[in-house]
């Protein structure tokens, strides 16, 4: 998502029919990229009204900074337990890809990009090519592809 920022946001509001002066809040709204025209806080360190965050500081412990983070893990439908589910499926499918390329059951190239975490090439398969000497079934090693890359 593109973020600007505004170019002369205005310091100053005058409010009470021009006999209050006072900070204006530094907001920018995504929908009509102007600024906010609530007064900010005078408690605010970066210059924000109530509704923009000019009252919070943010947790400072650290108990505090993992109850944050945990109530913000969800998002839309995207929750901890499905992200977990969704990495146990990719990690299924990745073993089961190494297999089938392992024994020669597709042709198809390896997928590329990073495995999934908690991903180990499975050594039972590295033990049983080299024990039936799978390495020589195309002929000799040199047109053998390698399989752990």
């Amino acid at each position: 998502m593109k973020t600007t920022r505004l170019t002369n946001p205005e310091s100053f509001l005058t409010t009470a029919g021009g006999h209050i002066e006072c900070l204006r809040c530094t907001a920018m709204s995504k929908r009509t990229r102007q600024q906010c025209g609530r007064p900010a806080l005078k408690a605010s360190n970066t210059q924000k009204c109530q509704f923009h965050g000019g009252r919070g500081s943010g947790p400072k412990t650290g108990a505090g900074k993992a109850r944050i983070g945990a109530a913000q893990l969800t998002h839309g439908r995207e929750t901890q337990e499905s992200r977990a589910e969704r990495s146990r499926y990719a990690l299924l499918f990745a073993h089961l890809e190494y297999v089938m390329y392992a024994l020669q059951m597709t042709t198809d190239p390896r997928t590329r990009g990073r495995k999934p975490r908690g991903y180990q090439p499975l050594t039972f398969l590295r033990q049983l090519q080299k024990e039936a000497g799978l390495h020589m079934a195309r002929g000799s090693a040199e047109e053998y592809p390698n399989i752990y890359d």
